[in-house]
C-alpha cells in the first residue's frame, strides 16, 4: 500500500500510516522474513535426526533459501562449527555459483555450530571469506527461524519416520 501510494502520488491518511506502522511491527514480532531474491536470505540449521545402533548419532544440517524455498541438506555425524562451515563450502555456495548468485545473508540460530569469536571460529571464518553477513536469531525465538523447523518436522514426518521403518541402516553413506 505504501509504496502503491507513493507511486500514484496518493496521501495517505494518519490512521493509514498509523495501520501500516502497525502492520510493520506485527511482522517483526512474528518473526516474518524480509526476502527479496533468491540468495538475498538462507536460513541454516542443525535437526538431530537420531540415534542409529552402530553408526551413532545422525544429524542433519539444512539449508533453505528464503524466497525460492530451494533445500539443501546433508547429514552428518556430529554437530560443531566445522560440520556447518562444510555444509557452505560442500553444498551451498557451489549450488549458488551454479545459479550465477552470491549468497547475501544467512540467518542461523545462537547455537555453538554458528556463532563464536570470529576470528577463531570456523564457520564464522568462512562466511567472511565468501562475504556474507549473518543475521541470528533472537535469543529464546525459535519461531524466527520457523521456515527451517517446519521442514524439520516435515522430512521427519515423511521420510525419516518412514524410512527407519522400513530398512536397518549400517552407515550414515546409506
Amino acid at each position: 500500500l505504501e509504496a502503491k501510494s507513493a507511486q500514484d502520488g496518493v496521501v495517505l491518511t494518519e490512521s493509514q500510516l498509523s495501520a501500516l506502522e502497525g502492520a510493520k511491527e506485527e511482522k517483526k514480532t512474528h518473526g516474518e522474513i524480509e526476502t527479496h531474491h533468491p540468495g538475498y536470505l538462507g536460513a541454516q540449521d542443525t535437526y538431530y535426526v537420531g540415534h542409529i545402533k552402530g553408526v551413532g548419532h545422525i544429524y542433519q544440517q539444512t539449508f533453505i533459501d528464503t524466497y525460492s524455498k530451494v533445500v539443501l541438506a546433508k547429514l552428518y555425524d556430529r554437530k560443531n562449527a566445522l560440520i556447518a562451515a562444510d555444509m557452505l563450502n560442500d553444498q551451498i555456495v557451489p549450488f549458488f555459483e551454479q545459479q550465477e548468485l552470491r549468497l547475501l545473508r544467512i540467518l542461523t540460530v545462537r547455537a555453538t555450530e554458528y556463532c563464536g569469536i570470529r576470528e577463531q571460529h570456523e564457520y564464522q571464518l568462512y562466511l567472511a571469506i565468501e562475504d556474507s553477513d549473518h543475521t541470528k536469531t533472537k535469543a529464546k525465538s525459535p519461531q524466527t527461524n520457523g521456515i527451517c523447523e517446519r521442514f524439520h518436522r516435515t522430512i521427519q514426518d515423511e521420510f525419516y519416520a518412514i524410512a527407519f521403518r522400513k530398512k536397518i541402516y549400517r552407515s550414515i553413506e546409506e
